[in-house]
This record gives C-alpha cells, structure tokens and sequence, in this order.
C-alpha cells in the first residue's frame, strides 16, 4: 500500500506490515496515479526508454530507473504539462511503476512523472517480494 501524502509504502502480508520503505512519488500535475491496480511487469536492470524522444539507456550507475523496475499502471491517454523545468508532451502509452535511483535525495519529495522511487537497496528487496498479478493500492 502506498500512502501518496506520506510518502511511505508499506508491504503487507496477511494484512500486516512487513516492510516499509520511504519513496518519492509524482509532482504536481504529474501526480503518481491513486486507485487499485496490479504488478503488470518486473524488470532487473531495465533500459530506460525517454518516453518523448525515444533516447535509450542502458542498466547501470547513471540509469534512472536505478537496477529493478516494477510497473503497475498503464495509461495510454498520453500526458501533457510543464514538469517545473520544461513543456514535456508523452503520446502514446506510458507505465507508472516502483523503481530505484541513482538521486538519493529525492526520496521523501514529489518530483517524479508520477513513477514511485524507492533507494536502489529497497527496491531489490521489494523486488524480491511482488509477483506479476499483485495487488498495488495508492492512495492519495
């Protein structure tokens, strides 16, 4: 469970807490999407794709994504707005989904696309514990 205003996800199992992780979750009009969705895809070390220019980058030190990806939501409605430093216009599909990062200080702001990002150490860990088919509940 992801708790958006707190900035904190949550694992459970059996209805408990097993793990908490402090995350980074979407900015402004970028909001990380809220609502009940599911685990689509797991990735270990991911290729980022720029989701406007279609520049590709390979898994390694300077990857956005960090080492795991762990997407959950599909939106193919495309996206448009100003991401506080440019005018950014996604046609097409794109996934919302957990990840790492190399930007360790992002974690516990909102300034994302709407992905979530967790410190590369705890996004293995959540890594290992999701499957595809898994609930993910946000909540605003």
């Amino acid at each position: 469970m992801l708790e958006r205003s707190r900035r904190l996800l949550t694992v459970l199992e059996n209805g408990r807490p097993l793990h908490r992780f402090p995350v980074a979750v979407g900015m402004p009009g970028w909001e990380t999407p809220a609502g009940r969705f599911q685990v689509l895809e797991k990735t270990a070390h991911p290729i980022w794709e720029h989701p406007q220019t279609g520049a590709r980058l390979p898994p390694g030190a300077a990857n956005p994504l960090g080492s795991r990806w762990i997407g959950f939501h599909r939106d193919c409605a495309g996206r448009k707005g100003w991401d506080g430093e440019q005018m950014l216009d996604f046609r097409g599909c794109v996934v919302a989904g957990f990840h790492g990062t190399p930007h360790r200080w992002t974690i516990g702001r909102a300034l994302s696309h709407g992905c979530v990002r967790l410190y590369d150490e705890h996004v293995k860990v959540l890594y290992d514990l999701v499957s595809v088919g898994m609930p993910v509940t946000v909540l605003p």
